[in-house]
């Protein structure tokens, strides 16, 4: 969003909100309680002083042998280590405010509900797995493991189409809108008023009062940045179904981190559409806050679309008294494998597993020749960063775009503190220079690609619903293709006298940020 050209007033009001409803207020809580508590000490407690020190060097290593033997990530275990060893007291609280939240285990229940709810409904996979497995070896262990922990079906990629901007991802999706018949459903992380989100809504109007079903469901923070909180109201006027998932209320629990970030819409169960784009002005390219705003989505058919309407379902049906699935899920006949292998996806933060990140690495380690990755973020753990410099080391062609110019400078600053050690493994680092790159792409060997809605940070990677389309010697992979050559061609390759330029006020920021990154 522009904020250098909104009123100073507005832009004034979104920070305040921002610090309201978000983990600011937690954070400056627990910092109070800690500076009253350690100045209190001072003024009044001065005779309990060593008592207090011995107690908090004992309360201190104790947490620090307790972090160490969880299973968080090694670069979570980290930051934790640190924030409780420099400000005890507030690592503490905050530490257990996070990994005891009730809010995050009525979440954990729900989801567990709704999985258990649906599972009836994806085919049967043993026998296209053991296909796999005689055919497609490669293909094997990936497939194998988005079954047992996503369970969306492994699809024919027939019919899926890529959308290399956002204003021809709006005209496709216009055109298929106009041909529902049964019902529309969709999921988005951002929808705001405007150019983009008018002419859809334009056409779910119009197709609700046909008797058309139509179902909207968008991340509770647009309630706060980018729609009146009576929005809702508005459209179930309009015949139009709809809910806000997790409507954020002032710092009442930190599972408002765990918003829904996919991107999702569905056509009668036969088409469906996902990847980076929100909906909004921004993303066709209508407003221009950073520049030309470059991402990417994709449309699939059949198969494929039935997996994102169980997707949509259930998170639509996650609080329902009585779920409903059948009326909406369509049974469609494969015609083989000669299109290649489409396996939707989903990735949840209330289990321990890591789908989108699983994914990522299954293709840094099996890439043989390149793989070219589009990210808008680039905050990795240690993990990423080992293997794609190992990936690189042993001669594949890594590249990563990034945006010339940022959405989010702490973004920026902390990506930048990667940069050094993955250019002397090999890896290639490029910037768009148009401008602004929102788009979520992985393509490896001209075999396998990822299109979805997955960033590469911790955010994407730990705290946010997300979702993706995983293709295998799909048409579709030459279209992705085509436009990394044609986006590499628009951009700059970042060097070493770049990353010298770059001031010491920005160093010194990026090397703190980097430090508690993995707790942002």
């Amino acid at each position: 969003m522009d904020m250098e050209k909104r009123p100073a007033q507005e832009v004034g009001k979104r920070s305040i909100l921002q610090i309201v409803f978000g983990r600011t207020m937690i954070i400056l809580v627990l910092l109070a309680v800690h500076f009253f508590l350690f100045f209190a000490l001072l003024m009044e407690l001065t005779a309990y002083l060593p008592y207090w020190m011995g107690g908090v060097t004992v309360m201190t290593a104790v947490m620090l042998v307790y972090i160490l033997n969880t299973r968080d990530n090694p670069s979570q275990k980290l930051s934790w280590c640190f924030l409780v060893a420099v400000a005890p007291v507030f690592g503490v609280m905050l530490y257990f405010f996070v990994k005891l939240d009730l809010g995050h285990r009525i979440y954990r229940k729900i989801d567990t509900r709704a999985a258990e709810n649906s599972r009836s409904f994806v085919p049967d996979q043993a026998g296209i797995l053991e296909s796999i497995r005689r055919r497609e070896p490669e293909l094997y262990g990936t497939a194998y493991y988005l079954d047992r922990y996503s369970g969306l079906g492994i699809c024919p990629a027939e019919g899926c189409r890529y959308f290399p901007v956002g204003e021809e991802m709006l005209e496709a999706m216009l055109s298929e809108l106009e041909k529902a018949e049964k019902f529309i459903f969709l999921e988005y992380f951002i929808i705001s008023e405007g150019k983009m989100w008018n002419s859809i809504l334009e056409v779910l109007q119009r197709k609700a009062a046909q008797g058309v079903e139509v179902r909207v469901m968008y991340d509770g923070t647009c309630s706060v940045f980018n729609l009146p909180y009576n929005y809702p109201k508005k459209l179930e006027s309009m015949g139009i179904r709809c809910k806000l998932f997790s409507p954020l209320r002032p710092f009442i629990s930190t599972h408002h981190n765990n918003r829904d970030h996919r991107k999702i819409l569905v056509i009668d169960g036969k088409t469906a559409f996902t990847g980076g784009i929100n909906l909004a002005d921004e993303y066709i390219n209508h407003t221009h806050p950073y520049g030309h705003w470059k991402d990417t989505a994709v449309m699939v058919r059949g198969q494929a679309a039935r997996s994102f309407t169980l997707l949509f379902l259930q998170m639509w049906n996650a609080m329902e008294k009585e779920p409903v699935y059948t009326p909406y899920l369509t049974e469609f006949s494969s015609s083989g494998s000669a299109g290649g292998y489409v396996i939707p996806f989903s990735d949840t933060p209330t289990d321990k597993e890591r789908v989108g990140q699983t994914v990522y690495m299954h293709m840094i380690n099996q890439a043989r020749e390149y793989i070219y990755i589009m990210t808008p973020y680039l905050i990795l753990d240690g993990e990423t960063v080992t293997a794609l410099c190992q990936c690189a080391k042993r001669g594949v062609d890594i590249r990563i775009l990034q945006p010339e110019i940022p959405d989010h400078k702490y973004a920026h600053v902390l990506a930048r503190r990667h940069y050094a050690e993955l250019m002397e493994a090999g890896v290639k680092l490029y910037a768009y220079t148009p401008g602004f790159v929102h788009a979520k792409v992985f393509l490896a060997d001209g075999t396998s690609a990822v299109v979805g809605s997955i960033n590469l940070d911790y955010r994407s990677l730990y705290l946010h619903y997300e979702c993706g389309a995983y293709f295998y010697k799909a048409p579709v992979i030459k279209s992705i293709a085509e436009d990394f050559g044609e986006t590499f061609a628009k951009s700059r390759l970042i060097t070493d006298a770049d990353l010298r330029k770059e001031s010491l006020i920005s160093r010194a920021a990026g090397i703190i940020l980097k430090v508690v990154a993995p707790l942002m």
